[in-house]
């Protein structure tokens, strides 16, 4: 193993979250390639079933994505027929996201690949080491973050 492939190459909490989300991406996305979904893709229309006809907003802010990121994502979803978007009935601005009937049916393909790779993953890692990670990782992405705007320097 090289110097720099050593767990703790970094000191800096960035670049080691990205390596290691990079790894567990290509991992997902292996798994899920039979369904033709990318993990993130998967996440989406996981997300999209389990918010009972969400706001696109709504969406967006659960992922931690700005709007026009999710637009992006959703398009080839929408284009393949596994998607929808239609108006809120209360308020004609808000975009509201559903599964179609073929959603349904390839998010629970997906399903099925992606519970192989969940359950080989906790078994590499062991299921407590895995319930750890995303309590942390959960616990990171409720971090207040946001940097505080500096004042003009004169």
């Amino acid at each position: 193993m090289t110097e720099a492939r050593k767990p703790g190459f970094s000191d800096c909490n960035n670049a080691t979250l990205r390596r290691a989300a990079r790894s567990l991406g290509r991992f997902y996305d292996d798994a899920l390639a039979p369904s033709g979904l990318k993990s993130t893709q998967f996440g989406l229309i996981f997300q999209i079933h389990v918010g009972n006809e969400p706001a696109m907003g709504t969406i967006a802010e659960t992922l931690i994505m700005d709007l026009s990121a999710l637009g992006h994502t959703l398009k080839p979803l929408i284009r393949d027929g596994y998607v929808e978007t239609f108006p809120d009935k209360d308020d004609r601005r808000v975009k509201r996201v559903r599964l179609t009937p073929q959603g349904e049916v390839k998010l629970d393909e997906a399903l099925e690949l992606w519970s192989v790779a969940q359950r080989r993953f906790e078994d590499k890692a062991g299921a407590e080491q895995a319930a750890k990670l995303r309590a942390a990782l959960d616990a990171v992405a409720d971090l207040d973050l946001e940097m505080p705007v500096a004042a003009p320097s004169k």
